[in-house]
């Protein structure tokens, strides 16, 4: 019967995703505890970006390591709707365990708490919902850490004076909002002679990135550093910054991946990049998730064992994953992801 059930969670998915059967990534496993398979469904906020492509890559070794059923389903740009259609269909199709990248806390919330109603566990990870439509957040890193570190490299390359502007996502990403409030708390405490002039969203598409940017080079005469808080928006940053000409007069530092913004960091466009282990984050997820539906991590834990990654601290009902790192023309061919 479970394998039967299997073979139609392909072929729902891949009628839902637009995809062929053999397009939606599952392991099969059973759970020598309860003798029953693990199914467990992980949603990026888009499909596309390469930001959740790598995190995919750490959900889908802990899923082959773990020996569950793994769907990666999501929109394929940020959409709270669809990402609401996708989990209804997952409640219906009676998965054990949702994973989530929330584009809109309050927009998923609603739908997370009616699968938490069915007997399903959620996590989030990278964006978080409203605390009580899921278990535990894996959280990439603090809010306050990621905000105090975009605003303290920017104002060390800009003097601690000057305007800046901020490229996000979408206006209705939770992380992003949150990680706004803190980079504007860390200017008004420490540099006040900084002035953010203006927040654009670019969906999540680089193309769109560098038109935004491109359109801020031409408004803002005086700019002195772009500040992208999503992955797609650093290398669209640069190329705008760079067919501009330019390239270390308008500073770029962001959110991003090294391998996207390599051959930037090296010319000198893009001075920054700050990030976490996506692949870690991914597998972190997938670790925490899968315990969290066999029963073996549960509420007031303070720590919890990340596979080979080891142990990790839990604050409340957060899993952090750890501190900001910086990317650097000193470091960044260090790392291939």
């Amino acid at each position: 019967m479970r394998s039967l059930f299997s073979f139609l969670l392909v072929l729902s998915l891949a009628a839902l995703s637009g995809c062929k059967p053999s397009e939606v990534a599952l392991t099969a496993a059973v759970d020598t505890a309860t003798n029953k398979k693990i199914t467990l469904a992980f949603m990026p906020k888009s499909k596309g970006n390469a930001y959740f492509v790598s995190c995919r890559q750490g959900a889908d070794a802990a899923a082959k390591e773990l020996g569950i059923e793994l769907i990666f389903d999501g929109p394929t740009q940020p959409d709270p709707a669809k990402q609401n259609e996708i989990i209804e269909n997952w409640i219906t199709l009676g998965v054990d365990v949702i994973a989530v990248a929330c584009e809109s806390k309050d927009g998923i919330s609603t739908a997370l708490r009616k699968a938490r109603s069915k007997g399903v566990k959620i996590v989030t990870y990278d964006s978080d919902a409203n605390p009580d439509a899921r278990d535990f957040f894996v959280n990439q890193a603090t809010p306050e850490g990621i905000g105090y570190a975009l605003m303290d490299e920017a104002a060390r390359l800009c003097n601690n004076s000057g305007e800046f502007a901020i490229i996000t996502a979408s206006l209705t990403a939770q992380n992003m909002i949150e990680w706004q409030k803190h980079i504007e708390a860390r200017r008004l405490a420490k540099y006040p002679d900084m002035k953010n002039v203006a927040l654009r969203p670019c969906d999540d598409l680089k193309d769109k990135a560098q038109a935004e940017a491109t359109i801020l080079l031409s408004a803002y005469p005086n700019l002195k550093l772009l500040m992208n808080i999503c992955s797609p928006a650093v290398p669209g940053a640069a190329e705008a910054v760079k067919q501009a000409g330019k390239s270390g007069k308008v500073k770029v530092i962001g959110l991003g991946l090294p391998n996207e913004n390599k051959r930037y960091v090296k010319d000198g466009t893009t001075d920054t990049v700050i990030l976490w282990k996506t692949v870690d984050l991914g597998y972190l997820t997938v670790q925490a998730a899968t315990a969290l539906a066999k029963g073996q991590l549960k509420s007031g834990a303070t720590h919890f064992e990340g596979g080979h990654l080891g142990k990790f601290k839990i604050v409340g009902d957060n899993i952090l994953l750890g501190e900001p790192f910086k990317f650097t023309k000193d470091n960044i061919d260090q790392f291939d992801f």
